[in-house]
């Protein structure tokens, strides 16, 4: 069960699971879960584990370990990995042409989890956190930095290509479509 948690956890990101979802899932009690849970706590504290579970706003989410932090910022800030990969582009545009928006709108544009991304995004300065929205549990909201503009070159976000209106389709009519659409070959 210890493995099937960890991957649980891992799939979530910083999202992390409740207990009650970790049970309900797993189809065991919350205590058995939590006996596990216990388990995998004392795994993760091995000095040569990169990776430890923590219980933060109710939900159980692996994360790196803080002592090593000067590395993980080495890699993110390295300058032969500075540029930026096709999901940290779409992320960007997602968010300049949006802003400001949550990460869990730019997630239901994209349709997959982007906290990496955004955390990447947000040390390269590329990004900035500018406020919280109005919805439950009041998330981040993000917008693109004056060091983006210097990055891609432009003055403000007027610069940005104007979308035709073929580009503007709306998310669910192009999963929609996407998804169900018989080829009529």
């Amino acid at each position: 069960m210890k493995a099937i948690i960890e991957g649980l956890l891992f799939l979530s990101g910083e999202d992390g699971m409740t207990l009650e979802d970790l049970a309900k899932i797993l189809e065991k009690s919350e205590d058995e879960v939590k006996s596990s849970i216990k388990e995998l706590y004392e795994d993760y504290k091995d000095e040569n584990r990169g990776i430890q579970i923590e219980y933060l706003g109710n939900h159980y989410k692996l994360t790196t370990k803080k002592e090593h932090k000067e590395y993980y910022k080495k890699m993110l800030l390295d300058e032969e990995n500075s540029t930026l990969s096709e999901s940290a582009l779409e992320t960007l545009a997602i968010i300049a042409y949006n802003a400001p928006i949550t990460r869990v709108d730019v997630d239901n544009i994209r349709g997959v989890n982007s906290s990496y991304v955004v955390r990447k995004l947000l040390l390269k300065g590329l990004i900035e956190e500018v406020g919280r929205s109005d919805a439950p549990g009041r998330p981040r909201l993000y917008n693109v930095t004056a060091r983006f503009l210097d990055y891609f070159g432009l003055g403000s976000l007027d610069e940005l290509p104007v979308l035709k209106q073929e580009e503007q389709i709306d998310n669910e009519t192009y999963l929609f479509e996407s998804k169900y659409k018989e080829d009529v070959d």
